[in-house]
């Protein structure tokens, strides 16, 4: 099973930038969508941001659409979410997440594989 560890996260002021990385184990992260999610206190896991397998969609969250944006660099087996103009309610844990092979963005929770352990982001106002 893959291990994925993220990074990146932190404490900003509203209107500052974050840029999160998770990088992953094993030989077939190329064949896999990738995604970032996220919870704040008392809220359910929400979807953030995806990549399909191929690099070439992606999906946003309406919240952050125009504001975050991922990527993805195979060689180095790591997923990126920069996260522009962050605001107070952008406030949680976010998760890395290893999606379904050979997958597009949209993928839902549900279809997830692997999650990593979370990294903290705290923008305050």
């Amino acid at each position: 099973q893959v291990q994925l560890v993220e990074s990146g996260g932190g404490l900003v002021q509203t209107g500052g930038s974050l840029k999160l990385s998770c990088g992953a184990s094993g030989r077939t992260f190329s064949d896999y969508a990738m995604g970032w999610f996220r919870q704040a206190p008392g809220k359910e896991r929400e979807k953030v941001a995806a990549i399909s397998w191929t690099d070439r969609t992606t999906t946003y969250a309406d919240s952050v659409k125009g504001r975050f944006t991922i990527a993805r660099d195979n060689t180095k087996k790591t997923v990126y979410l920069q996260m522009n103009s962050l605001k107070p309610e952008d406030t949680a844990v976010y998760y890395c997440a290893q999606g379904p092979p050979y997958g597009s963005s949209n993928y839902q929770i549900s279809d997830v594989k692997s999650w990593g352990q979370g990294t903290q982001v705290t923008v305050s106002s």
